[in-house]
């Protein structure tokens, strides 16, 4: 092999070898967004605050927000005005809302469509088409002894002091108007939603 040749080779060798090594620590440098970037909402009904949160990172907070009258439960039934607890996603979002805005859950999830199921509260049929709706990511059927329509809304006309002071809707979670808006700019469908 002629020096020429060989110098070239080695040239080309430095030229990966240093490609290589600037890869790895621009690899080093830059953070790792692949992991825990997800953008969620957190529900606590405790502390009555509806948070936005990227990965663990909390990027906006809307406290005093309201719940269903009858408090909290895992395993909600119609008419009983209590907000569901669980993860949920966004399956549909109403910008035009008797509540200015409504971003709907797909609830019952399958943990309480099964509860249900064991509990004798629904049918095997209505289990099934439960179960195949969520696999399909669509909206469950919301007329079941469960209840159905529930999500995140605001007060639209309503009076701003009672949703200051009082737990007042039928198992949704609620937002002043204002908040509503400012929440919208973050929401989208399939959205996973926990209320704890």
């Amino acid at each position: 092999m002629s020096p020429g040749i060989l110098e070239i080779r080695l040239t080309s060798f430095k030229r990966m070898a240093l490609l290589i090594v600037a890869i790895v620590v621009a690899a080093a440098t830059v953070p790792a967004i692949a992991v825990g970037t997800e953008i969620w909402l957190l529900v606590d009904t405790q502390r009555m605050r509806l948070d936005v949160m990227q990965g663990d990172q909390v990027e906006r907070s809307y406290p005093n927000i309201s719940i269903g009258r009858g408090g909290t439960s895992a395993d909600r039934r119609r008419h009983d005005d209590k907000t569901p607890l669980g993860e949920f996603h966004i399956a549909r979002i109403a910008n035009d809302s008797h509540f200015h805005r409504f971003f709907g859950f797909d609830y019952p999830s399958l943990a309480q469509a099964d509860r249900a199921l064991q509990a004798g509260v629904i049918d095997t049929g209505q289990f099934e088409r439960i179960r195949r709706a969520l696999a399909h990511s669509r909206m469950p059927p919301q007329q079941t002894a469960l209840g159905g329509f529930l999500g995140i809304h605001g007060i639209g006309a309503g009076d701003p002091r009672i949703h200051e002071d009082f737990n007042w809707t039928s198992g949704c979670i609620a937002l002043t108007n204002e908040q509503i808006d400012d929440l919208a700019h973050w929401v989208r469908l399939g959205m996973r939603v926990v209320v704890r």
